[in-house]
């Protein structure tokens, strides 16, 4: 789609965030009842599972474990500040060095069910624990599909080529090929960001609705994620000018805005009820050309999703060039 443009072979450097995207392979689930969207279960059984496979200790609180700050378990879920690092407050944790990747709303089971893994930084070299875990989740049952069978693992390569290699079938070996930064495209003018999963930003005690969404509140969001995805789990220090690409933010303007919201409910373990989960769906559309350290955030955020539950492959995006102003569609 990118070669189409003038100038985009030649491409710029985004934040250091290595970053591969996998492909997990499932027989099973045919005739089951459709969900509307699966990332929920897949992420409490996948948290579940893994928690069972590498904790030795079976402490109820991670935090209070020997251990905390070198299993795999609290630094995939519970990732743990560095002591004295302040880019946290009120001893939040870091986010998660994963995302899932799944359609929204889930096609009708077939037999076949696909999850995509996107893995940030250090967190691939946990691929084998990780794959492990899902397998093990999977024979376990995810609703609704029930029992599936992993069959094998898929990575792209290289990045955002959309070509997969085979990296693992079970019960062989495990293959992955080096997780790398990406780097973006240059700013090809109006860009339109078509939300493929419900995307909840929150403001003040409040998520924005489709009448306030400004181009700003999703690039602002993507900007402190990526930088703190790349800090936490790439060991970049923040050196970022917060301040000039906030002003930035503020100066870029839509162009076309068709978003609405649309809610659904999830069910939660961990508190035994149901929860409300609804976030903006459609498309925007804005001119990037005189933004090109803005565009390197967006870019990025295609792979790192934005807002709340990316974990569970909330906030996904996808970028479609328009060409130079005056040419959107």
């Amino acid at each position: 789609m990118w070669d189409t443009l003038d100038g985009a072979r030649e491409q710029i450097r985004g934040p250091g965030l290595p970053i591969a995207r996998y492909r997990l392979e499932f027989r099973g689930g045919a005739g089951k009842t459709r969900a509307l969207f699966t990332g929920s279960a897949w992420r409490g059984a996948f948290g579940h599972a893994l928690k069972r496979l590498v904790c030795v200790t079976r402490n109820e609180r991670c935090s209070e474990c020997l251990l905390f700050r070198s299993c795999v378990y609290p630094y995939v879920f519970e990732t743990p500040p560095l002591p004295g690092d302040h880019l946290l407050k009120n001893g939040a944790a870091a986010p998660h060095p994963f995302a899932l990747t799944l359609p929204f709303p889930a096609p009708e089971a077939t037999g076949e069910v696909e999850l995509g893994l996107t893995l940030f930084g250090r967190s691939n070299g946990q691929l084998a624990y990780l794959v492990y875990a899902f397998r093990q989740a999977a024979e376990e049952g995810i609703r609704p599909y029930g029992p599936l069978k992993l069959e094998r693992v898929l990575q792209e390569e290289p990045l955002g080529s959309d070509q997969w290699k085979n990296i693992f079938v079970p019960p062989g070996q495990l293959i992955p090929c080096p997780a790398l930064p990406p780097p973006a495209a240059p700013p090809p003018g109006l860009v339109r960001v078509v939300l493929e999963t419900p995307l909840r930003l929150r403001q003040e005690d409040r998520y924005v609705t489709a009448d306030q969404f400004e181009a700003g509140d999703l690039l602002r969001n993507v900007i402190r994620r990526i930088s703190l995805l790349s800090h936490f789990h790439a060991g970049e220090s923040p050196a970022e000018d917060f301040a000039a690409l906030t002003a930035q933010t503020h100066r870029l303007r839509l162009l076309e805005k068709r978003l609405t919201w649309r809610d659904w409910t999830r069910y939660s373990g961990r508190q035994q009820t149901k929860l409300k989960m609804g976030g903006l769906l459609g498309s925007v559309a804005a001119d990037f050309g005189a933004f090109p350290d803005l565009w390197r955030f967006l870019w990025l955020g295609q792979y790192t999703h934005a807002g709340k539950g990316t974990s569970m492959g909330l906030g996904r995006y996808r970028l479609e060039p328009l060409g130079k102003p005056g040419g959107a569609r």
